[in-house]
């Protein structure tokens, strides 16, 4: 599997940069640096391997039940989350936003011109200050405070019933493999001797690399080149897809594009990197298209192509436990090959987001510790791109009705209809909900909007209760939001129903009591 090269221009031992008091403080939290690993208990009810969201979910539940719980983590409590995933990144995200707004204030709402450099190290630090803070909640003191025994170390399975952590044997009735996934890294000649930045060290940064280029237009990419772009670098995006978001709707994907080309990204796609090198100070990528070359002069490289399961060198073999290059395999129930064993997150999940190891954990703490028979394909999980628009989906896509012969009905809104879209300045986007041909049955939405991230909960709750998208239009949403365009794909559909017939009727009516 590939391995990630170490960056040059850091320490490779170190665990995180700088080491300023915020990420001294985060330290303190998530890898205290005195920390002295409790004695083993005779045996456990369940020792959790990885304290990422799967990890510590598990662990909390488990041991809030009264269980014998052992947490095992070798690295930073909190996992990608906290530490180099979702929080870092929604720290430059919304900075990012208001850079954008400043300048932009004049042209839209007549505001101030706003002018002059911003100080991307204030970004960097306010980030530090706050992901200290939250990582109280992940911490070692937290979960020993809660019955759990926390091991910092390298966890290995020597056996189907048998752990070993830092020297020392915990036994277990059943284990939860929680390890997580890192960033994978694409064999490009050049790439590892010229240096380059993951996910796990692009929030490391201090200064503003004047420019960036990204090997990678999925989430991580498209929301990473977005925030770096309002920063002021000059960020070359580049993938093999003709498309950014090639996953998502074409449609909502080039409105994300399109914005990215406005915010001065320079996209390079269908494109494959044939190899790196270096030239002085610079990152040299060599682009292939059609037998064409051309060149990209980089000062940093970011590396956001996939991701890849943290699974060698966990002894899985010796506890019967499968795996392979997509992770450890698990059934229904999340349960492995050894069914004392179970495993949660981007380890084992196809859906690698935080709130689906989290939902992911709270079922596994009842299959593993009281007989439960809740299943993973049960879970509807939504999900959301934090680009500026925001493309947020969950359940069904068209294509995804199509390969099951499911006929649909699709209601599309688009956000400039919705007034309160047109005031924001926020216009660019839609609402569109998959029915069940001739129903009101919600199969799938995807919503494109400045944050679509907290409208899409109403089509989840919705779909969850098995409510009908007629029940969402008998709700009064207050006026004027933008999730107001949720209400009114409602009427969109009640008024497909007047039928020419049902019409005919009413004109009759009218005119017999008019």
């Amino acid at each position: 599997m590939p391995q990630v090269a170490p960056q040059p221009q850091h320490d490779q031992h170190a665990l995180i940069e700088p080491l300023d008091e915020h990420n001294r403080a985060l330290l303190a939290n998530v890898h205290p640096p005195e920390w002295s690993n409790p004695a083993p208990k005779d045996r456990y009810h369940l020792v959790v391997i990885g304290a990422g969201t799967g990890g510590l979910v598990t662990a909390a539940i488990a041991a809030g039940l009264g269980a014998k719980v052992a947490l095992i983590e070798r690295h930073l409590m909190g996992g990608d989350c906290l530490n180099v995933g979702c929080v870092p990144s929604k720290g430059l995200l919304r900075p990012a936003r208001a850079w954008h707004a400043a300048r932009h204030a004049h042209e839209m709402f007549g505001g101030p011109a706003a002018t002059g450099d911003g100080d991307f190290a204030a970004v960097m630090e306010r980030m530090r200050r706050i992901r200290a803070e939250i990582s109280k909640v992940d911490g070692a003191a937290r979960f020993t405070s809660l019955g759990v025994d926390v091991f910092i170390g390298d966890g290995a399975f020597t056996g189907p019933e048998t752990v070993t952590v830092a020297g020392a044997t915990l036994r277990f009735k059943k284990a939860v493999i929680a390890t997580g996934a890192r960033a994978a890294v694409p064999p490009i000649p050049g790439l590892a001797e010229a240096g380059y930045r993951t996910n796990e060290d692009i929030f490391w940064l201090t200064e503003l690399p004047a420019r960036l280029a990204i090997i990678g237009a999925g989430p991580i990419g498209c929301e990473l080149a977005q925030a770096f772009a309002r920063f002021g670098s000059h960020v070359t995006l580049i993938d093999a897809a003709e498309h950014v978001l090639s996953r998502e709707d074409p449609d909502a994907a080039e409105l994300v594009q399109r914005q990215l080309l406005a915010d001065g990204v320079t996209l390079r796609l269908g494109v494959k990197v044939a190899k790196v090198a270096r030239e002085g100070g610079d990152r040299i990528l060599t682009i292939e298209r059609d037998g064409s070359a051309s060149r990209v002069e980089a000062d940093e490289i970011l590396v956001a192509v996939g991701r890849a399961p943290n699974v060698d060198g966990m002894g899985l073999e010796a506890a019967g436990v499968s795996f392979d290059k997509k992770g450890v395999a698990v059934d229904d129930r999340m349960r492995t090959s050894n069914t004392k064993i179970f495993a949660v997150g981007d380890v084992a999940s196809k859906y690698q987001f935080t709130h689906a190891a989290d939902f992911q954990a709270r079922m596994v703490v009842q299959n593993a510790l009281f007989f439960g028979r809740g299943k993973a394909s049960s879970l509807l999980i939504p999900w959301c791109t934090y680009t500026s628009p925001e493309v947020a989906h969950v359940g069904m896509y068209a294509r995804d009705a199509a390969e099951k012969d499911i006929a649909i009905d699709t209601i599309d809104l688009p956000l400039e209809e919705n007034d309160r879209a047109l005031l924001d300045g926020e216009s660019e986007g839609f609402v569109r909900v998959h029915l069940k041909k001739g129903t009101d049955e919600i199969l799938g939405a995807t919503v494109v909007a400045e944050h679509a991230g907290e409208m899409i909960s109403e089509f989840t709750i919705a779909m969850v209760n098995k409510l009908g998208l007629s029940r969402i239009g008998a709700a009064i949403h207050p006026y004027p939001t933008q999730s107001d365009a949720i209400r009114r794909t409602a009427d969109l559909h009640r008024r497909t129903k007047l039928t020419p017939f049902a019409k005919r009727l009413f004109a009759r009516y009218f005119a017999w009591t008019g």
